[in-house]
């Protein structure tokens, strides 16, 4: 048997009480980058930590134990491509000292996949982790909800059907319905692939699940939302739509926790950075929904030819963020770099909800063509 541990349990939903901090970690990994985002994290004394997607990396490592950016180019002829699950075990005693004390929650990534015998995939991931899926509604550990304090967060999945018609779909539809603003004047959305990348790697790839579900967060008044899968930092300005909007989510990604790939440098609006679109689509989800901008200062290209106007800030260093939630309307981020000093922010804004201007109950929303 183990030792005894405690934690600190979430505080009772209601508009005046939120935890003093949330940590906000993506693309973590095993590595030495990994060491010293953790003893970052532990520094800031968060009282939840919210992963979001890509934890261990096992799949990039062979039945040996050692690394390979692809099984299946390396052993083709294998009838198994098993991942590398001591890897797990491996993340598993690593974390113990945090995961122990602190509570995280955790969504799916690419890396999570894991693609097994008999077509199984995720079976890592589902089996390791705890989520509130039945307490949420929810038949899936892809996509789930819960209350921490004043804040309700919405846990999607970049990696399971998202249009309108799948359960996913309607599962999100029915938990934005239910959310009291009242009781939770908070609503955070939180999924792997990010809409809102300016990086070259992985531009827009994830275009499909934002066709299919930008609409419906927008219209709920969701206030922000933390991705991960790109290597590196970026804040937007409030956008809907590619557009500067005040009642749009700001997106955050923090893709930078220590992955063993490589950091995300170059920016798709740079000279000769455009990717072809027909190169962007995710290779497991599929679909091609990324087309040329209609309108604005990027009309009629699949870039920008210079940083766009809802990139806030960009930079590729290590890092993860805190979430601080200071009362029903404003709400402090932080993104510390690994190589800054614990109290030397690299990133740093007050978040400012305007219910009065944008209303939270579902707002009409226009096409622009």
């Amino acid at each position: 048997m183990s030792s005894t541990y405690y934690f600190k349990t979430m505080p009772a939903s209601g508009p005046k009480s939120y935890p003093s901090r949330i940590a906000i970690v993506g693309d973590l990994g095993l590595t030495y980058n990994t060491t010293s985002t953790v003893d970052h994290v532990i520094g800031n004394n968060p009282d939840l930590i919210l992963l979001v997607g890509d934890v261990c990396y096992a799949n990039l490592y062979l039945t040996n134990g050692t690394g390979a950016d692809c099984y299946s180019c390396s052993f083709s002829q294998t009838p198994i491509h098993e991942t590398y699950q001591p890897r797990w075990d491996y993340w598993g005693r690593y974390m113990q000292p945090v995961t122990s004390k602190i509570p995280i929650m955790v969504v799916e990534g690419n890396h999570e996949i894991e693609k097994q015998v008999e077509n199984q995939t995720f079976v890592a991931y589902s089996s390791r982790f705890a989520f509130p899926s039945k307490e949420s509604g929810s038949s899936s550990t892809f996509y789930y909800s819960f209350n921490a304090g004043g804040i309700h967060f919405i846990m999607l999945g970049g990696y399971i059907a998202y249009n309108k018609s799948a359960h996913q779909y309607k599962w999100l539809k029915k938990d934005l319905a239910k959310v009291d603003r009242k009781v939770t004047p908070w609503l955070v959305a939180t999924w792997h692939p990010p809409w809102y990348s300016t990086y070259k790697a992985h531009y827009r790839e994830a275009e499909c699940m934002r066709t299919a579900m930008e609409d419906l967060l927008y219209q709920y008044g969701v206030d922000i939302i933390f991705n991960g899968h790109i290597h590196a930092y970026e804040r937007s300005n409030r956008v809907y739509n590619y557009t500067l909007d005040p009642c749009g989510p700001v997106h955050i990604t923090v893709g930078d926790g220590g992955n063993r790939e490589k950091m995300a440098i170059a920016h798709a609006d740079e000279p000769r950075n455009c990717p072809d679109p027909s190169t962007t689509p995710d290779e497991y989800m599929g679909g091609f929904c990324a087309f040329n901008f209609t309108s604005g200062p990027a009309a009629g290209k699949f870039c920008w030819d210079r940083q766009p106007d809802y990139s806030a800030y960009r930079e590729s260093s290590f890092g993860h963020g805190i979430f601080e939630v200071k009362n029903e309307t404003h709400a402090l981020w932080t993104w510390h770099r690994n190589q800054d000093m614990y109290n030397s922010p690299g990133d740093q804004i007050y978040i400012v909800r305007q219910p009065e201007r944008c209303p939270t109950e579902p707002k009409k929303v226009s096409h622009k063509c």
